[in-house]
C-alpha cells in the first residue's frame, strides 16, 4: 500500500514539474507611455526619434521596475479632431499608463478636455500659450516643460537689454510682431504688447495664415512692416513660413535692422538658403552646445550613433528629456501609481541636453513648471551660431541685417562694444576643450 502511495505521489510531482517547465512564468507586462507629435513636421520627426532613442536605453539596461518600456507614439497631424481621437485610443484601446508629447499650443487646447477626463499623469513637452496654462490651473497630474509665452518674452527682453547694454550701435525702438493667426501666435503677441509697455517702445503687430494651415501669402503684413519702419521685426509661426516669408521679403525690399524669425523648428534645408543669413531666432537648443555641455554631447553623440543624422530642431533633446524624467520619476516611486509618480515628479532634477537643469516649480498658474529657457542665434554662413547668453556665444551677431541688394559682400558684425557684461549662473557642465 505505502508503495502505491509513494508512485501514485511521484507521478503527481512529477506531471506537476512538467507543467511548470512547459508553461514558464509570463513576463511582466510593460509600462506604456503614449506619444502624440506631429510626424510631418521637423518638431514631430526629432521628438518621435529623441523619445524612441530614450526608450531603446532605459530597456537596454533592463527597464523599469523590471518592467521593459513600450512606446506608442501617434501622429496628431497638427489637426485638433486628429489629436483628440489619438489620445482617446491612446486611453481606451491601448491602456496607456502615460501621455508625453506635444507641439502646437492650439491642438494642446483641444487635448485638455480628454486630458481631464482620463486624469492620467501627463508630462507635457510644447505648447507656449498661457491660455493652456490657465485651463490646466489646479491640475496636479499635468507637468509642463516648455516655456510659457511671458516667461518666454521677458527673457527675450533680458537677452535684448544685454546686448543694448554692450552695443552701443545697438537699436531696438520700434518693434513689429507678424504671428500666425492661431493661439500660439495670438499669445505671443498679446504678451508683447505688455512687455512693450513696461519696455517703453513702440510695438505693432498683425496676424498671417501660416502655411502650416494652408496659408503663405505674407506680403500684405510685410508691407505693412515695411511702412512702420521698425528697428526689429519678428514673425511668430511653424517651419513652412519661413522660406516664404524671407523670399516675399526680399521681393518688396523688407530689410530692417534686425530679423528674427520664431517659429519652433526651420525647415531642414533652410541651412542651404542663401536667404537665411542674418537671420536671427530664439531657440533652445543646436548641436553647437555639444560644445558647452555634457549632456548635450551625450545626447547629440547618441542621436547620430543610432540614427546617422542629427536634430534640426530644438523638439529632440526636449522629447529625450521628455521621456528621461518621467522615466525617472517612476524609478523613484517605485510603482506606476498616479500618486506616487506625482509625488517623484515634483522631486525631479535632471540635466538635460538643453543646457538647462531641469525642476519644477510653480508658475503663475500651475504647480509643475520646468525651468526651460531659450538662446538667441543667428544664421551665419550656412550655419547656426550661439549669439546669447553670453556664457554659450560662438559668435559675433551680424547687424544690421544684410540688405538685400547688397548680399554677396561679408556681413558686418556688431559695433560700438561698451564693456564687458559678465556671465551669470554659467553652467558647470561645460565640455573641456
Amino acid at each position: 500500500m505505502r508503495i502505491k502511495v509513494f508512485i501514485v505521489l511521484l507521478l503527481a510531482a512529477f506531471v506537476t514539474g512538467l507543467f511548470f517547465v512547459a508553461v514558464p512564468a509570463q513576463a511582466a507586462e510593460p509600462i506604456k507611455i503614449g506619444a502624440l507629435l506631429p510626424l510631418a513636421d521637423a518638431t514631430g520627426k526629432d521628438g518621435s526619434r529623441s523619445m524612441e532613442l530614450a526608450v531603446k536605453q532605459i530597456n537596454a539596461k533592463g527597464g523599469i521596475l523590471g518592467r521593459q518600456v513600450q512606446l506608442i507614439v501617434i501622429d496628431d497631424e497638427l489637426k485638433a479632431e486628429k489629436a483628440a481621437a489619438a489620445l482617446d485610443k491612446l486611453c481606451t484601446v491601448d491602456n496607456v499608463d502615460f501621455i508625453v508629447g506635444g507641439m502646437a499650443s492650439g491642438i494642446t487646447m483641444a487635448l485638455i478636455p480628454g486630458m481631464k477626463k482620463y486624469g492620467k499623469v501627463v508630462v507635457w513637452a510644447g505648447a507656449a500659450y498661457s491660455g493652456v496654462e490657465k485651463a490646466m490651473e489646479g491640475q496636479d497630474w499635468f507637468f509642463h516643460l516648455h516655456a510659457w509665452d511671458y516667461q518666454q518674452g521677458a527673457y527675450y527682453e533680458k537677452g535684448w537689454a544685454e546686448v543694448k547694454q554692450k552695443y552701443a550701435s545697438f537699436k531696438r525702438d520700434k518693434m513689429f510682431m507678424a504671428y500666425e493667426e492661431g493661439a500660439f501666435g495670438s499669445g505671443s503677441f498679446k504678451g508683447q504688447k505688455v512687455l512693450a509697455e513696461n519696455g517703453k517702445y513702440e510695438v505693432q503687430g498683425e496676424a498671417f495664415k501660416s502655411a502650416a494651415m494652408g496659408g503663405g501669402d505674407y506680403r500684405s503684413v510685410l508691407r505693412h512692416a515695411k511702412e512702420f519702419n521698425p528697428d526689429q521685426f519678428i514673425w511668430v509661426g511653424y517651419d513652412k513660413d519661413a522660406l516664404p516669408m524671407m523670399e516675399q521679403a526680399k521681393e518688396i525690399g523688407f530689410s530692417p535692422l534686425t530679423f528674427v524669425g520664431s517659429p519652433p523648428a526651420w525647415p531642414v534645408d533652410f541651412a542651404k538658403q542663401p536667404l537665411n543669413e542674418g537671420v536671427l531666432l530664439y531657440s533652445y537648443w543646436a548641436d553647437t552646445m555639444k560644445n558647452v555641455s555634457r549632456a548635450s554631447k551625450t545626447y547629440s553623440d547618441a542621436f547620430h550613433k543610432e540614427f546617422k543624422d542629427t536634430p534640426t530642431t530644438y523638439f529632440g533633446p526636449l522629447c529625450y528629456t521628455n521621456i528621461m524624467i518621467l522615466a525617472d520619476a517612476i524609478k523613484k516611486a517605485g510603482t506606476i501609481d498616479k500618486a506616487a509618480v506625482i509625488k517623484a515628479l515634483e522631486t525631479t532634477n535632471y540635466p538635460s541636453p538643453l543646457g538647462d537643469t531641469f525642476v519644477f516649480k510653480k508658475s503663475n498658474v500651475i504647480d509643475h513648471q520646468a525651468n526651460s529657457w531659450p538662446k538667441f542665434m543667428q544664421w551665419q554662413k550656412g550655419k547656426l551660431e550661439v549669439i546669447w547668453p553670453w556664457e554659450y556665444a560662438t559668435a559675433k551677431m551680424i547687424y544690421p541685417f544684410p540688405a538685400w541688394d547688397k548680399r554677396g559682400k561679408a556681413s558686418a558684425t556688431i559695433e560700438g562694444e561698451k564693456k564687458a557684461v559678465p556671465a551669470k549662473d554659467a553652467k558647470k557642465d561645460k565640455v573641456k576643450k
